[in-house]
């Protein structure tokens, strides 16, 4: 043991036995230690945001809680040993997935946009619907979101639209949606032609949108949202799954939305196709796709199940990609 070590806790001791004296014994300046407070019945982590800067723009994302779901059955097309392979190599659980939320808030000229809407607190498990608690701790008034720019309409993107009762979460923004996910989910005659466990997003579509009506605006593939913010189509999670490119100056961003759900299970074999896929083989191109692109073009990425603060890199690995964290440095 080295010197300053052997002093180290030496004087760690002299300190503990201080401490243990009698309040009229111990020298001056040894305080006995408040005691520990109790941890609270509900166990609640911090509130969970995080700012970066894309040229003048400021990108806050924001934790809305997470769901753990079987591994089992969650990839469609290859054996579950193999799964369990990669989320081991991830030091990940074999047996349960856990699923984070993350909405993507960016501070435009125009005012704060939201992409996509998060679950809110009647979609399921206590573990999500946490943004409202983490907008409130990021600063981020929702009266002041002037837009909500969709993806696409799965539930954990949509419900956080209204409150139990009906109520717009968000009173003033826009809504900005692919004409294409529109067209699907607001036509009844494709509800028989949807995978079943997909067929309960034509009533939520409804639900969650009618608050709205005369704020809702479609836009096509290619089509800017609002300045420096373009949809670009990448199908198959959805049928009209849209991710957005963000630009301000020489740099840039892509929300990448579902493109991937957990990136530690699926960028390493982009070719896996999950139960949440709407159409898997087209869902599987696209992925591939995609993750080329940021890859090669080294684009920072923000993605809804991402491991918080859902934010990085993708780079080529083999036969498939990885996703790297985005330094800590670049907080701001």
């Amino acid at each position: 043991m080295s010197t300053d070590r052997r002093t180290l806790f030496a004087g760690s001791a002299t300190i503990a036995a201080a401490l243990a004296l009698p309040a009229i014994l111990r020298p001056a300046g040894a305080q006995q230690a408040a005691a520990p407070a109790a941890p609270t019945a509900t166990n609640a982590q911090a509130p969970g945001f995080y700012r970066f800067k894309v040229g003048g723009l400021t990108v806050t994302t924001v934790h809305d809680g997470f769901v753990r779901r079987p591994v089992a059955g969650f990839v469609r097309n290859a054996p579950l040993a193999e799964v369990q392979a990669v989320l081991a190599s991830n030091f990940m659980a074999a047996d349960t997935l856990t699923v984070p939320f993350t909405m993507t808030f960016v501070t435009t000229p125009a005012g704060i946009v939201a992409f996509d809407a998060g679950n809110a607190t009647q979609a399921g498990a206590a573990t999500n619907g946490q943004a409202a608690a983490n907008m409130r701790a990021a600063g981020i008034d929702p009266t002041r979101v002037v837009a909500v720019i969709f993806s696409h309409f799965h539930g954990d993107h949509i419900s956080g639209l209204t409150s139990a009762d009906g109520q717009r979460l968000f009173p003033n923004a826009e809504l900005i949606v692919p004409a294409t996910e529109w067209a699907w989910w607001t036509e009844d005659g494709n509800l028989t032609r949807s995978p079943e466990g997909q067929r309960p997003n034509f009533a939520n579509t409804k639900t969650r949108f009618a608050p709205y009506q005369g704020r809702i605006r479609q836009i096509a593939d290619g089509a800017e949202a609002v300045p420096g913010i373009r949809a670009m189509a990448a199908y198959g999670h959805t049928p009209g799954h849209t991710m957005y490119h963000i630009a301000d100056g020489g740099e840039q961003m892509v929300y990448l939305a579902d493109i991937t759900n957990r990136p530690e299970l699926m960028a390493p074999k982009p070719e896996w196709q999950i139960v949440f896929d709407f159409d898997g083989d087209m869902a599987a191109a696209v992925r591939r796709r995609t993750l080329d692109r940021v890859a090669t073009d080294r684009m920072r990425v923000t993605g809804y199940h991402f491991p918080f603060p859902s934010n990085g890199y993708f780079i080529k690995d083999g036969a498939g990609y990885r996703f790297v964290p985005a330094d800590w440095s670049s907080a701001i």
